[in-house]
């Protein structure tokens, strides 16, 4: 919603000044489709060239996500948290091997059940398989595990990050692609030399259009949504920065409430649970 709004405040006073300053939005309504048509195309084309496969489709994933509301709310990272204390519980009372079939068979575990938000994303309970089935092999030290999940994160964050510099290299070209449509409605102009001072006008008028909508394009829609894709991207590498400081912390002696207080303190304050309502939640869990 605010991403709406924000969009509608953005076009809405650009349009909404040049009618109020007697601006003629009849030149506007003609040009637009033919301008739009010219830069959208060559825009689209370039960037399905200087993109593989994979990041067209990760770009094409990541845009409809980043327009909704954030997922990585405060009830997600408790519920997250509530996810690695349970699993540490029963691994600090019964032994790790206790936890061995929750980890195989996450979609059977009465533990992971309980989380069905969490168990829709399976990259997150990928990571957290994982790292505990290491955890319960017994065949790595701390160190270790905390050196092959910074290496994952970083390449989570990596190719995250592709999406982004995309759609800034998009809004970069939106400008230089006006430029082009504003030339070639120049050239036309240049070619129709006989025509009335009026009509000329108006020919010119219409160039210039395309330089406005490249420049409107980049800065208003492409580049600020660069920015919020890289912002939800940043919001969800926190939730493995959490998994990892909560089980490094199990791994070196910590119990259950100490090493999730470890993961807690990771977060963002924004959606950063207090540390009694944080408690209280694991408890009723």
């Amino acid at each position: 919603m605010l991403v709406l709004i924000g969009y509608i405040i953005a076009f809405g006073c650009v349009f909404g000044v040049y009618a109020l300053h007697g601006g003629n939005m009849g030149v506007l309504g003609k040009a637009l489709p033919f301008e739009m048509a010219t830069i959208g195309g060559a825009a689209i084309g370039a960037f399905i060239v200087s993109n593989q496969p994979k990041v067209l489709k990760a770009t094409m994933a990541s845009i409809p996500s980043a327009l909704k509301g954030s997922k990585f709310t405060k009830a997600r990272f408790m519920s997250l948290l509530a996810l690695l204390y349970d699993l540490l519980q029963k691994a600090r009372k019964e032994g790790l091997m206790a936890i061995e079939m929750d980890v195989e068979e996450p979609e059977n575990s009465e533990i992971f059940q309980k989380y069905p938000d969490l168990m829709a994303d399976h990259h997150l309970v990928e990571f957290i398989t994982d790292y505990l089935r290491m955890m319960v092999s017994g065949n790595l030290n701390s160190h270790e595990i905390e050196s092959l999940m910074d290496n994952e994160i970083e390449a989570h964050h990596q190719e995250g990050h592709r999406v982004v510099v995309a759609l800034q290299r998009l809004a970069g070209a939106l400008p230089a692609f006006g430029i082009v449509a504003a030339v070639l409605g120049v050239v036309n102009t240049m070619g129709s030399v006989g025509q009335p001072p009026s009509v000329l006008g108006g020919m010119i008028a219409s160039a210039l259009v395309g330089t406005f909508l490249g420049i409107l394009l980049a800065y208003a829609l492409v580049e600020p949504l660069a920015g919020l894709v890289e912002q939800r991207q940043q919001d969800g590498h926190k939730e493995f920065e959490c998994i990892k400081c909560t089980l490094i912390a199990s791994m070196q002696g910590y119990n259950p409430p100490t090493a999730i207080e470890f993961g807690r303190k990771v977060l963002y304050s924004t959606e950063r649970p207090g540390f009694l309502e944080l408690e209280e939640h694991v408890k009723r869990k």
